[in-house]
């Protein structure tokens, strides 16, 4: 079997300084034993395990004072790996939120990640809806979804959002709702947008994921490892105990990426 050509859609990389507090932060949010250590080398170093040749990578701003320097070091990140892929953050507190997405374009990165948990705030506040806005015909915005505590980052909000930005290009993180995935599928499955399969496959049985990648369509599916949280390959893996024939797999683990960023 030839090595698999893979996209990963969704990466956490973090300065070299704050690499480790980072992730240790979010390994006790999350109570989950985190693979790697959020820098650059050991993201490279495990994707190559698996033959990733492309890496959607971002950070998110938890304070607005932190939206210009991260989007400067993702930018920075991206200018020395031809394998990254960037995508900025924003915050609802910015002042000048179109300011800063043009300056995002212009930096070459090629989305925005928000986190609505981390960052504060309700996927579908009114405070929210200058950023969709911004970018609704600029960038696609890849957007975590779900929490066991907390609604903010809901499915059904992400759907009120979609009513209201039909045009807005979405990848819905963790197959549309991390532990809420029958609300993903009330509310997102079949949808007008994207769902990437990371911090999913490890916690779902194989029938319930099929079912929710085939509904959806595996069309609008991306292969994502939400590193530094899960090995490379066993995320893999994960993906091949799921019933696809091998053009869905590739569907999925890259050719969809490749689309709907412009890949040539």
């Amino acid at each position: 079997m030839n090595e698999p050509k893979i996209i990963d859609a969704h990466v956490h990389i973090f300065p070299d300084k704050v690499a480790v507090k980072a992730t240790e932060a979010t390994s006790n949010y999350y109570g989950v034993q985190m693979c790697g250590n959020g820098t650059v080398e050991d993201l490279l170093q495990r994707g190559r395990a698996i033959n990733v040749y492309k890496y959607i990578v971002h950070s998110t701003a938890t304070k607005v004072d932190q939206v210009e320097s991260i989007n400067d070091f993702i930018a920075a990140a991206q200018a020395k790996n031809t394998s990254f892929i960037g995508f900025g953050t924003l915050h609802p507190d910015l002042e000048d939120i179109e300011s800063e997405v043009d300056r995002i374009i212009s930096l070459g990165l090629k989305g925005i990640k928000l986190h609505p948990d981390f960052q504060n705030f309700n996927i579908d506040d009114p405070d929210v809806m200058p950023i969709y806005k911004a970018i609704q015909f600029k960038l696609p915005v890849l957007i975590h979804m779900g929490d066991e505590n907390r609604t903010s980052s809901s499915p059904e909000r992400l759907s009120n959002v979609l009513k209201r930005f039909p045009d807005l290009t979405v990848i819905a993180a963790h197959l549309g709702g991390y532990q809420m995935w029958d609300d993903s599928i009330k509310y997102l499955v079949g949808k007008n947008l994207y769902l990437d399969t990371s911090s999913s496959l490890a916690f779902l049985d194989k029938e319930k994921a099929t079912y929710i990648i085939r509904k959806h369509g595996v069309e609008k599916i991306l292969f994502g490892t939400d590193y530094p949280m899960w090995s490379h390959e066993e995320e893999l893996q994960r993906l091949y105990n799921l019933d696809f024939t091998a053009e869905e797999q590739e569907l999925i683990l890259w050719k969809n990426a490749s689309k709907l960023l412009g890949l040539k």
